[in-house]
């Protein structure tokens, strides 16, 4: 008798390869559209599946697994970040959560370094100028940014992406300064030679480019506030490849407008894939450089973290503890 393989109900489209070898391993349903499931399409899925594999464009919310069939053991997260899940909700019915941790840690440091180069140095505005037809040959005071090798770097968020950054920063020159719940280890301190401060408000007044790469949780929801924001020197930048739920995107835009701070680079914002009028304004007077989530947008890390979400599938359906898992909690 041939053992009925489990459902696995896939939200996005995924790399050919990663969605070949699921097919092989799982009775598996693809998203071949790639577009976002409708609420009635993931409250089937959730009806129906024993495993699903969101993505952070997916709710799993409360009243969303309200629906969950008795089948539905495990939601295999494609991505690190679990913000867009009820963890209580999937604890309450004894549904296990994994997620994909440190696959995307040197393309988001990648990213994050791009966004800081090109606000400083006006990269995306000047890419713009001889398209446009507009350039009429070097001047020496035209087109000037700012020269980052000595500027203060201040990270929110020392984990791993915060590392990487902090790696990357130091061989261009900057002075590292992090905000965490507690220190990193000495070695990494001595290494990257690292001012750690307790204070948030205290590093935000002294630093010049503050990245955020903290995750979102409810204690950072708006960890920039408009008060905090109010802390940065005039010529401080704001960089945020992380959740842009963490920033008062409101207070930050009027902050830009009124000149109170240099410039921003965002890859995420409060309320997207919606992004502020204001700031594509702010864009394209050159204040801020927007990217649409690319964080984390190469094929190599969109392969590994697939490669991850089918260890923790197949080391969960064959009966033991998947190596990622959110929940149930490790003791």
């Amino acid at each position: 008798m041939v053992r009925k393989k489990p459902l696995v109900v896939v939200t996005r489209k995924l790399p050919d390869i990663i969605e070949t070898r699921m097919c092989e391993l799982f009775d598996t349903r693809l998203n071949l559209t790639d577009a976002p499931m409708s609420r009635a399409a993931l409250i089937e899925a959730v009806g129906s599946a024993t495993v699903l594999v969101p993505t952070l464009t997916d709710r799993i919310d409360g009243a969303l697994l309200e629906h969950a069939g008795e089948n539905l053991k495990l939601v295999a997260n494609f991505g690190n970040g679990v913000d867009h899940i009820d963890l209580a909700a999937a604890a309450s019915r004894g549904i296990a959560v994994t997620n994909t941790p440190g696959v995307l840690t040197d393309d988001t440091a990648d990213m994050t370094m791009a966004l800081i180069l090109s606000v400083a140095r006006r990269v995306v505005e000047g890419a713009r100028v001889i398209p446009g037809g507009e350039w009429e040959g070097w001047s020496p005071t035209w087109m000037l940014g700012h020269r980052i090798t000595g500027k203060r770097l201040g990270i929110v968020g020392m984990g791993r992406i915060g590392q990487a950054l902090a790696h990357r920063a130091k061989a261009f020159g900057l002075s590292i300064h992090y905000h965490n719940r507690r220190k990193v280890a000495p070695a990494i301190s001595e290494r990257l030679e690292a001012t750690w401060w307790e204070s948030l408000d205290q590093m935000l007044a002294r630093t010049d480019i503050v990245s955020v790469n903290c995750p979102h949780t409810p204690a950072t929801y708006h960890l920039l506030s408009a008060r905090r924001l109010k802390l940065l020197r005039p010529h401080a930048i704001v960089i945020n490849t992380a959740r842009g739920e963490i920033i008062d995107e409101a207070a930050l835009t009027r902050m830009l407008e009124a000149g109170e701070i240099a410039g921003a680079g965002l890859d995420v914002f409060e309320h997207a894939p919606a992004v502020s009028g204001k700031l594509v304004r702010l864009a394209k007077s050159g204040k801020v450089t927007l990217l649409p989530h690319m964080g984390s947008a190469t094929i190599e890390g969109r392969v590994d973290t697939g490669e991850k979400v089918i260890i923790n599938v197949k080391t969960f359906l064959d009966g033991h503890r998947p190596p990622d898992r959110v929940l149930p909690p490790a003791v």
